[in-house]
């Protein structure tokens, strides 16, 4: 298959180099266009006001996988690729493998998931990879398991405006407890803002979060079975399938306020 890998930590990082160099192995034909540096947090973002400069990348990857760093956001990356890189569209958009978890609420900041959505905007089935931790570097389990899934999914193909969010625990994957479907957790964090001061003496402000509490969500009754958190299955050493999508409209939230007549003034 033809495949676009992107990411958020940047072209240089080892998930994305795992990632391309196992799909690669496996006889798929690979295009990497990742950020030039890291992009970590930066959401959905577009870069709207200066342009967007790519450059080819050699001696990093497979001699057969076409790489570009871009000077843009994740989504970005993909947006270029897909429009002015690409003489024809991929029949994946990967993301990552990305250092760190994106979990529950953390996918509304995720640049990782913003490339794989990108993906699924332009109605290319995407998925985003991530292993659930800052310290490990192994990223290979998580790459081998990415060539299983594609496999999978060569036959038995995602539904149209869905993407699979993956993530994959820091363990060997002879301790993986399985693979686990799983709906959405939530997370909160206390955002700590440390307070320094430069050299110049000016005022500045680091953003330091750290994990509150990890709030069980409802059960939407529209799912029909009890699923899993994301959250709580990679505590138990399951790599997590997570199916998201771009509308964001709360069908509970049609079904309460339809009836309601709302005033003008």
């Amino acid at each position: 298959m033809k495949l676009l890998i992107s990411n958020d930590d940047g072209i240089y990082a080892p998930g994305v180099y795992a990632l391309a160099q196992a799909l690669q192995g496996a006889n798929h034909e690979v295009t990497v266009v990742c950020p030039d540096r890291e992009r970590s947090a930066t959401g959905h973002g577009l870069t709207m006001h200066h342009p967007i400069r790519a450059e080819v990348v050699e001696s990093v990857f497979d001699p057969r996988i076409k790489a570009w760093a871009c000077s843009g956001t994740p989504a970005d990356c993909v947006k270029l690729a897909l429009w002015a890189l690409l003489d024809s569209p991929p029949d994946f958009v990967l993301s990552g493998i990305n250092r760190g978890q994106n979990l529950g609420t953390d996918i509304l900041y995720s640049g990782t998931v913003s490339a794989a959505m990108e993906g699924t905007i332009e109605g290319i089935p995407s998925i985003a990879f991530s292993l659930a931790s800052y310290g490990s570097h192994d990223f290979q389990p998580g790459a081998e398991f990415a060539v299983s899934l594609l496999r999978f999914l060569e036959t038995n193909p995602l539904p149209a405006s869905m993407l699979l969010n993956v993530n994959i625990p820091a363990v060997p994957a002879e301790k993986f407890a399985g693979v686990a479907l799983t709906r959405q957790g939530i997370r909160r964090y206390v955002d700590i803002f440390e307070k320094r001061v430069d050299p110049r003496g000016k005022t500045y402000y680091w953003l330091a979060g750290e994990v509150l509490e990890e709030v069980e969500q409802a059960l939407d009754p529209k799912l029909g079975v009890p699923l899993p958190t994301d959250v709580d299955a990679i505590r138990k050493n399951y790599i997590t399938l997570t199916p998201l999508h771009y509308n964001l409209t709360s069908p509970v939230g049609v079904d309460l306020l339809k009836g309601w007549e709302f005033p003008l003034k």
